[in-house]
């Protein structure tokens, strides 16, 4: 192949190489801001994409065409350019990462459990109001998903922390701020009661789960499994 032939091949290369990893980046951007685990740091959220996702794929297939390029390339920017585009896509990975999982919690998840639900007859209608009253009284931690149960009882909601946050430890001094007697404590579970109505929170795998409701009910219980 002469000179001309590589450079233009090489050019070529370039180009497709370049164009993949956009594509590459723009993929795992919106794989991870749909299915990422919003507890992970940028560095997990990225393993986690290459391991779950398509990322890995993409950049391995960037990294052939780069190659591709550095071999045909005569001039030295090319082969630069050919070494720096894998590099820039795993970069530019990095950096929206974090800002896919936060698109990702304000998209799908709520600072505040959410119990009132559309269609619900009475009495349950009633009960999840206050229900929601109890949990809007009290500041909260963590981030809540739409799963979880409601009825005359009560209602409880998933909670989804990071493992750096002490649960217990923020809802041990939220709920008397908020007017709330804290009156059970064992280091796993924790029961509050204000005005005929009872909060609980129970630690679980990924979080914990938390329940307002009548004091009567049955209170905060992780998912079986």
């Amino acid at each position: 192949m002469t000179k001309t032939g590589r450079n233009t091949a090489a050019a070529v290369l370039l180009v497709a190489a370049a164009a993949l990893a956009l594509l590459g980046v723009l993929v795992h951007h919106s794989f991870t801001a749909e299915y990422g685990i919003i507890t992970h740091s940028a560095v997990e959220g990225l393993v986690w994409g290459f391991t779950a996702g398509l990322s890995g794929a993409a950049l391995v297939l960037v990294g052939v065409v780069a190659v591709c390029a550095l071999v045909l390339s005569p001039r030295p920017w090319m082969r630069w350019t050919a070494v720096a585009i894998p590099v820039l896509m795993l970069l530019g990975m990095l950096a929206l990462t974090p800002v896919a999982l936060q698109q990702k919690t304000e998209a799908q998840y709520d600072a505040v459990p959410q119990c009132v639900t559309e269609g619900s007859g009475e009495p349950a209608a009633a009960a999840e109001r206050e229900s929601q009253r109890a949990f809007d009284s009290i500041e909260h931690v963590g981030h809540f998903g739409g799963g979880g149960a409601s009825g005359v009882d009560g209602c409880d909601r998933s909670l989804v922390v990071s493992e750096e946050v002490d649960v217990l430890e923020h809802y041990r001094a939220a709920l008397p701020e908020a007017g709330w007697e804290v009156i059970e404590d064992d280091g796993r579970h924790l029961r509050a009661q204000r005005e005929g109505m009872a909060f609980e929170v129970a630690l679980c795998p990924g979080g914990g789960v938390v329940w307002a409701g009548s004091d009567d009910g049955a209170g905060a219980q992780c998912e079986p499994g």
